[in-house]
């Protein structure tokens, strides 16, 4: 009997158990590719809108007279990766609110309206936190290139333009799709900003004087340096870009004008131990806030590492990778006096009368960081814009944060990749940018002439009423 009762308990448990699952998974199966139920809603719903935050289509669904359904992308390759597309599986928007899109919360009285006239429900709409202005700025500033651009609003986690490029065109995503998968070297379909990686070249320098930092808090400002292109320890060997002579710097100044030789020599002098709990805090080798597909960045820091790795560690090069999406989240924290607002990129869902069904509300992380140190980080990075590497954001109407990068991806001398991220204004950050354009060489060059024109669209439309 007690054996009786004893499967009788674990059966319950176990039904229980499934229950449970099934409700507060509801979403994440409905999702699975494998659920047919997926076909039994599209076969009595049609797909519903995606809207950029002002109201503008980024995707909807068109019915054809003879009852066929396509896909339509009004903006084409601008919103590729970011909106993504729906069918030979889902990306983007389209894979992130897909339950959303394929329910229907139309008002009872017009599905028995659609009953009647043999229609398909209407699924609901989902408004992004896209901003179409800025997404086509970036798209054009980037040009021809190969890279990624993402503008995020760093109070509250919003994201207002991702574009990654290669691209391609949504539309046509059925008659190239053989195409790109037999392409084992195609990366079109990669959305470079949460999975591409890279090396962060002197962007990491950040990470490096934020540990320097919190090791000195009452001695940083005394450092001084004598650069003179190069840093030798033993056989190894550590070159300023172009192997510049930075002459005689201090912290500011080796962080303003990126001095390789100062940040090799200070890397040199942390506690590895303490280094790898910052890079853990800030999260590095870990899962990051995000609901999108994305790729974890990647460092090694251990006691038994050689100078050799510690110094290209401290500059940014080495096996260091990292994605622009994670930049921007350190980059934002910063700009948000330490703490991280998960980033998203779906505000609301409504339905096809416009009531809402689901409001996404934004919600921190955490800190990253403290009040102090995001202060000080600030303050380097004014002095990047001021004196240093991105003096073409200096003496505009808007007031800029920021560190440029030149990272080395292969042995070939000059070969580099053009980084850049920062905020603004200064006093009270607004906006985010996290660039990388790959190949470009330098990032005071490339990338941060790409930053100028997302700040200046952006402060303009602020000027017109337009982003708020």
């Amino acid at each position: 009997m007690i054996v009786t009762y004893l499967f009788v308990f674990l059966f319950l448990g176990m039904m229980g158990y499934i229950c449970h699952f099934a409700v507060t998974n509801k979403q994440e199966l409905i999702n699975n590719s494998y659920n047919a139920r997926q076909g039994m809603l599209l076969a009595k719903n049609r797909r519903g809108t995606i809207y950029s935050k002002d109201g503008e289509i980024l995707a909807r669904t068109k019915t054809a007279e003879d009852g066929t359904e396509i896909r339509e992308y009004p903006f084409a390759n601008v919103f590729a990766h970011a909106v993504g597309y729906s069918t030979n599986g889902r990306m983007g928007v389209e894979a992130l609110g897909n339950y959303y899109l394929i329910n229907s919360n139309e008002p009872l009285s017009m599905k028995i309206s659609d009953d009647m006239t043999g229609t398909k429900y209407t699924g609901d709409s989902i408004y992004t936190t896209f901003d179409v202005d800025l997404q086509q700025v970036a798209y054009q500033a980037l040009g021809i290139y190969k890279g990624a651009i993402v503008v995020t609003e760093p109070s509250t986690g919003r994201i207002l333009a991702m574009v990654s490029k290669p691209d391609f065109d949504p539309n046509m995503i059925d008659s190239i799709w053989e195409e790109l998968i037999a392409d084992e070297d195609s990366s079109v379909l990669l959305n470079r900003v949460t999975q591409g990686m890279y090396p962060p070249g002197s962007t990491f320098k950040i990470v490096t004087a934020l540990e320097y930092i919190k090791e000195n808090p009452d001695t940083y400002r005394n450092y001084g340096y004598n650069c003179v292109g190069s840093f030798a320890k033993g056989a190894d060997k550590i070159n300023c870009y172009h192997g510049t002579s930075h002459g005689s710097v201090n912290f500011a100044s080796s962080f303003a004008k990126s001095c390789n030789s100062s940040f090799a020599n200070i890397g040199l002098s942390l506690d590895k131990t303490s280094f790898d709990g910052t890079l853990s805090k800030l999260l590095f080798n870990s899962e990051l806030p995000l609901k999108s597909t994305y790729s974890k960045s990647k460092i090694i820091v251990e006691e038994n590492m050689t100078d050799a790795d510690m110094m290209q560690v401290s500059i940014g090069q080495g096996k260091t990778q990292i994605s622009p999406m994670h930049l921007n989240m350190i980059t934002c924290a910063i700009a948000n006096g330490g703490k991280l607002m998960k980033p998203y990129a779906v505000d609301r869902v409504e339905n096809s009368e416009g009531s809402l069904v689901r409001q996404f509300n934004q919600s921190d992380y955490g800190n990253l960081m403290t009040k102090e140190e995001a202060r000080i980080l600030t303050e380097l990075m004014e002095e990047v814009v001021k004196t240093g590497t991105g003096r073409k954001l200096s003496g505009l109407s808007y007031t800029a944060a920021g560190k440029t990068g030149s990272a080395e991806y292969n042995t070939v001398k000059g070969d580099s990749h053009a980084w850049f991220t920062g905020f603004a204004p200064v006093e009270e950050p607004q906006i985010c940018v996290t660039i990388i354009v790959e190949g470009a060489g330098s990032g005071g060059d490339f990338a941060v002439p790409i930053a100028k024109r997302i700040f200046d669209a952006y402060f303009e439309g602020m000027e017109n009423g337009e982003n708020s």
